[in-house]
Protein backbone atom coordinates (compact mmCIF):
# COMPACT_ATOMS: atom_id res chain seq x y z
CA UNK A 1 0.00 0.00 0.00
CA UNK A 2 1.43 3.42 -1.03
CA UNK A 3 2.11 5.88 1.52
CA UNK A 4 -0.40 8.72 2.65
CA UNK A 5 0.24 12.59 1.92
CA UNK A 6 2.02 12.62 5.57
CA UNK A 7 4.63 9.66 5.43
CA UNK A 8 5.31 10.33 2.13
CA UNK A 9 6.30 13.77 2.17
CA UNK A 10 10.19 13.07 2.50
CA UNK A 11 9.92 9.73 0.30
CA UNK A 12 12.65 10.32 -2.81
CA UNK A 13 13.86 13.75 -1.31
CA UNK A 14 17.16 14.35 -2.49
CA UNK A 15 19.01 15.13 1.37
CA UNK A 16 22.38 16.12 2.67
CA UNK A 17 23.40 15.96 5.75
CA UNK A 18 26.74 17.45 7.33
CA UNK A 19 27.75 16.47 10.22
CA UNK A 20 25.84 12.47 9.54
CA UNK A 21 28.41 10.34 11.04
CA UNK A 22 27.57 11.18 14.66
CA UNK A 23 25.72 12.12 17.17
CA UNK A 24 22.04 14.11 15.85
CA UNK A 25 23.52 14.09 12.30
CA UNK A 26 23.74 10.63 12.31
CA UNK A 27 20.02 10.13 13.81
CA UNK A 28 18.65 12.79 11.26
CA UNK A 29 20.02 10.15 8.40
CA UNK A 30 18.49 7.39 10.11
CA UNK A 31 15.67 8.94 10.07
CA UNK A 32 15.74 10.56 6.77
CA UNK A 33 17.02 7.04 5.23
CA UNK A 34 13.97 5.22 7.13
CA UNK A 35 11.51 7.72 5.58
CA UNK A 36 12.16 6.81 1.88
CA UNK A 37 14.75 9.92 0.99
CA UNK A 38 17.78 10.07 -0.93
CA UNK A 39 20.23 10.45 1.33
CA UNK A 40 23.92 11.90 1.61
CA UNK A 41 26.07 11.91 5.04
CA UNK A 42 29.41 13.72 5.09
CA UNK A 43 32.03 13.95 8.13
CA UNK A 44 35.59 14.29 7.59
CA UNK A 45 36.69 10.93 7.69
CA UNK A 46 35.88 8.04 4.83
CA UNK A 47 36.38 5.01 6.85
CA UNK A 48 33.82 6.88 9.45
CA UNK A 49 31.43 7.29 6.60
CA UNK A 50 31.61 3.77 5.16
CA UNK A 51 31.08 2.34 8.60
CA UNK A 52 27.72 4.65 9.46
CA UNK A 53 26.52 4.25 6.05
CA UNK A 54 26.81 0.04 6.59
CA UNK A 55 25.31 0.92 9.71
CA UNK A 56 22.44 2.71 8.75
CA UNK A 57 21.64 -0.02 6.00
CA UNK A 58 21.92 -2.69 8.84
CA UNK A 59 19.30 -1.13 10.90
CA UNK A 60 16.88 -0.66 8.38
CA UNK A 61 17.35 -3.95 6.38
CA UNK A 62 14.21 -2.97 4.15
CA UNK A 63 15.62 0.03 2.85
CA UNK A 64 16.57 0.98 -0.43
CA UNK A 65 20.65 0.48 -0.21
CA UNK A 66 21.21 2.67 -3.67
CA UNK A 67 19.15 5.74 -1.63
CA UNK A 68 22.70 5.51 1.10
CA UNK A 69 26.09 6.91 0.01
CA UNK A 70 28.68 9.42 2.15
CA UNK A 71 31.41 12.03 0.73
CA UNK A 72 33.84 13.17 2.95
CA UNK A 73 34.21 16.87 3.44
CA UNK A 74 36.74 18.96 6.03
CA UNK A 75 35.11 22.25 6.67
CA UNK A 76 38.19 22.53 9.42
CA UNK A 77 40.74 24.57 6.87
CA UNK A 78 39.62 28.03 6.08
CA UNK A 79 41.68 28.25 2.96
CA UNK A 80 39.75 24.94 1.77
CA UNK A 81 36.19 25.26 2.72
CA UNK A 82 34.54 26.58 0.21
CA UNK A 83 36.65 24.20 -2.14
CA UNK A 84 35.72 20.95 -0.29
CA UNK A 85 31.98 22.48 -0.07
CA UNK A 86 31.33 22.84 -3.77
CA UNK A 87 32.87 19.05 -4.29
CA UNK A 88 30.62 17.86 -1.93
CA UNK A 89 27.61 19.76 -3.20
CA UNK A 90 28.90 18.73 -6.73
CA UNK A 91 28.61 15.05 -5.85
CA UNK A 92 25.31 15.21 -3.49
CA UNK A 93 23.41 16.31 -6.71
CA UNK A 94 25.67 14.40 -9.46
CA UNK A 95 26.62 17.61 -10.65
CA UNK A 96 24.11 19.47 -10.67
CA UNK A 97 21.78 16.46 -12.48
CA UNK A 98 19.69 16.22 -9.56
CA UNK A 99 18.86 18.75 -7.24
CA UNK A 100 19.09 18.89 -3.52
CA UNK A 101 15.63 18.87 -1.45
CA UNK A 102 17.10 19.57 2.02
CA UNK A 103 20.30 20.78 3.35
CA UNK A 104 20.96 19.79 7.44
CA UNK A 105 23.90 21.11 8.72
CA UNK A 106 24.79 19.44 11.98
CA UNK A 107 28.38 19.60 11.55
CA UNK A 108 30.68 21.11 14.42
CA UNK A 109 33.65 20.29 16.51
CA UNK A 110 33.98 20.35 20.30
CA UNK A 111 37.01 22.77 20.76
CA UNK A 112 38.28 23.11 24.72
CA UNK A 113 36.65 25.70 26.81
CA UNK A 114 38.81 28.65 27.87
CA UNK A 115 38.53 31.55 30.21
CA UNK A 116 37.77 35.07 29.48
CA UNK A 117 41.81 36.07 29.93
CA UNK A 118 42.36 33.12 28.00
CA UNK A 119 40.81 34.59 25.13
CA UNK A 120 42.12 35.30 21.71
CA UNK A 121 41.38 36.00 18.15
CA UNK A 122 42.81 32.78 17.08
CA UNK A 123 40.27 31.35 19.46
CA UNK A 124 37.18 32.76 18.66
CA UNK A 125 37.60 32.55 14.94
CA UNK A 126 38.68 28.56 15.65
CA UNK A 127 35.05 28.23 17.50
CA UNK A 128 32.98 29.94 14.52
CA UNK A 129 34.95 28.30 11.69
CA UNK A 130 32.55 25.10 11.29
CA UNK A 131 29.24 25.95 13.24
CA UNK A 132 29.07 29.69 11.44
CA UNK A 133 31.12 30.11 8.67
CA UNK A 134 30.31 27.13 7.23
CA UNK A 135 26.50 27.79 6.82
CA UNK A 136 27.28 31.25 5.22
CA UNK A 137 29.67 29.21 2.36
CA UNK A 138 26.88 26.90 2.00
CA UNK A 139 24.59 29.58 1.25
CA UNK A 140 26.86 31.20 -1.28
CA UNK A 141 27.07 28.04 -3.40
CA UNK A 142 23.60 27.46 -3.16
CA UNK A 143 22.83 30.94 -4.24
CA UNK A 144 25.60 30.72 -6.97
CA UNK A 145 25.25 27.41 -8.18
CA UNK A 146 21.90 26.63 -7.72
CA UNK A 147 22.22 23.54 -6.04
CA UNK A 148 19.04 23.46 -4.34
CA UNK A 149 15.38 23.89 -5.87
CA UNK A 150 13.94 26.92 -5.53
CA UNK A 151 10.67 26.43 -3.59
CA UNK A 152 8.70 25.98 -0.49
CA UNK A 153 9.34 22.32 -0.43
CA UNK A 154 13.36 22.79 0.05
CA UNK A 155 14.68 23.82 3.25
CA UNK A 156 17.84 24.39 4.98
CA UNK A 157 18.38 23.74 8.46
CA UNK A 158 21.25 24.91 11.03
CA UNK A 159 21.82 23.80 14.84
CA UNK A 160 22.68 26.06 17.61
CA UNK A 161 22.19 24.55 21.28
CA UNK A 162 20.76 25.39 24.85
CA UNK A 163 23.57 27.16 25.99
CA UNK A 164 22.73 30.23 23.56
CA UNK A 165 20.13 31.17 25.76
CA UNK A 166 20.78 29.56 29.19
CA UNK A 167 24.32 29.87 29.85
CA UNK A 168 26.92 28.30 31.86
CA UNK A 169 30.16 30.12 33.13
CA UNK A 170 32.61 30.08 30.61
CA UNK A 171 30.44 30.12 27.53
CA UNK A 172 30.83 33.64 26.21
CA UNK A 173 32.26 32.51 22.89
CA UNK A 174 30.10 29.77 22.39
CA UNK A 175 26.96 31.40 23.22
CA UNK A 176 28.16 34.11 20.68
CA UNK A 177 28.04 31.58 17.81
CA UNK A 178 25.20 30.45 18.84
CA UNK A 179 23.73 33.50 18.65
CA UNK A 180 25.50 34.06 15.10
CA UNK A 181 23.98 31.14 13.90
CA UNK A 182 20.17 31.51 15.07
CA UNK A 183 20.45 34.85 13.66
CA UNK A 184 21.69 34.38 9.99
CA UNK A 185 19.13 31.32 9.75
CA UNK A 186 16.57 34.08 9.69
CA UNK A 187 18.72 36.48 7.40
CA UNK A 188 19.10 33.50 4.79
CA UNK A 189 15.30 33.03 5.34
CA UNK A 190 14.97 36.03 3.59
CA UNK A 191 17.65 36.38 1.15
CA UNK A 192 17.03 32.45 -0.16
CA UNK A 193 13.11 32.69 -0.04
CA UNK A 194 11.04 31.12 -1.16
CA UNK A 195 13.56 28.43 -0.01
CA UNK A 196 13.08 27.98 3.89
CA UNK A 197 16.10 27.81 6.54
CA UNK A 198 15.61 27.48 10.13
CA UNK A 199 17.30 26.47 13.40
CA UNK A 200 17.42 23.44 15.90
CA UNK A 201 18.69 24.29 19.28
CA UNK A 202 19.30 21.23 20.75
CA UNK A 203 19.68 21.05 24.66
CA UNK A 204 21.56 17.82 26.60
CA UNK A 205 21.63 15.18 23.89
CA UNK A 206 23.57 11.78 24.94
CA UNK A 207 26.20 11.63 21.72
CA UNK A 208 29.78 10.13 21.43
CA UNK A 209 30.89 13.89 22.27
CA UNK A 210 30.24 12.23 25.99
CA UNK A 211 32.33 9.48 25.84
CA UNK A 212 35.36 11.89 25.65
CA UNK A 213 34.54 12.81 30.17
CA UNK A 214 36.08 8.91 30.83
CA UNK A 215 33.13 6.36 32.03
CA UNK A 216 34.20 7.37 35.74
CA UNK A 217 31.86 10.99 35.11
CA UNK A 218 29.79 9.78 32.70
CA UNK A 219 27.09 9.13 35.23
CA UNK A 220 27.29 11.89 37.02
CA UNK A 221 27.21 14.21 33.82
CA UNK A 222 24.51 12.58 32.75
CA UNK A 223 22.58 13.09 36.23
CA UNK A 224 23.41 16.46 36.39
CA UNK A 225 21.79 16.81 32.96
CA UNK A 226 18.87 14.94 33.88
CA UNK A 227 17.93 17.05 36.53
CA UNK A 228 18.31 20.39 34.76
CA UNK A 229 15.50 19.41 32.88
CA UNK A 230 11.94 18.89 32.97
CA UNK A 231 11.14 15.45 31.69
CA UNK A 232 14.19 14.16 33.59
CA UNK A 233 15.88 12.78 30.76
CA UNK A 234 18.91 13.23 29.01
CA UNK A 235 17.88 13.63 24.77
CA UNK A 236 18.92 10.99 22.60
CA UNK A 237 19.84 11.31 18.93
CA UNK A 238 16.80 10.11 17.82
CA UNK A 239 14.39 11.60 19.72
CA UNK A 240 15.88 15.17 18.39
CA UNK A 241 15.92 14.13 14.78
CA UNK A 242 12.38 14.43 14.79
CA UNK A 243 12.93 18.61 15.12
CA UNK A 244 14.83 18.91 12.06
CA UNK A 245 12.42 16.38 9.79
CA UNK A 246 9.54 18.91 11.11
CA UNK A 247 11.70 21.37 9.75
CA UNK A 248 11.88 19.59 6.22
CA UNK A 249 8.30 18.23 6.26
CA UNK A 250 6.20 21.68 7.28
CA UNK A 251 6.33 23.78 4.84
CA UNK A 252 4.74 26.67 5.91
CA UNK A 253 8.06 27.16 8.75
CA UNK A 254 10.95 29.13 8.24
CA UNK A 255 13.08 31.59 10.23
CA UNK A 256 12.10 29.39 12.58
CA UNK A 257 14.01 28.54 16.20
CA UNK A 258 12.62 24.95 16.82
CA UNK A 259 13.58 23.76 20.47
CA UNK A 260 13.91 20.17 21.81
CA UNK A 261 15.73 20.17 25.42
CA UNK A 262 13.27 18.55 27.61
CA UNK A 263 12.55 21.74 28.90
CA UNK A 264 15.74 22.90 29.87
CA UNK A 265 14.99 26.67 29.45
CA UNK A 266 12.74 26.53 32.67
CA UNK A 267 15.12 24.25 35.27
Amino acid sequence: MAAGKFASKLHNANILILGGTSGIGFGVAEAAYESGAMVTISGTNQAKIDTKTAEIKSNNSAGDASKLRGYPCDLGDQEKMEGNLKALFDFATNNGERKLDHVVFCAGDAPAIRKLEEMDVAYVQRVSMIRFAAPVVIAKLITLHSYLNSSPSSSITLTSGINTAKLAKGWAVGAGVGGAVEGTARGLAVDLAPIRVNCVAPGAVHTELFDKVGAENLEGMLAMFKDKSMTKTVGKPEDVAEAYLYCMRDRFVTGSLIESNGGGLLA
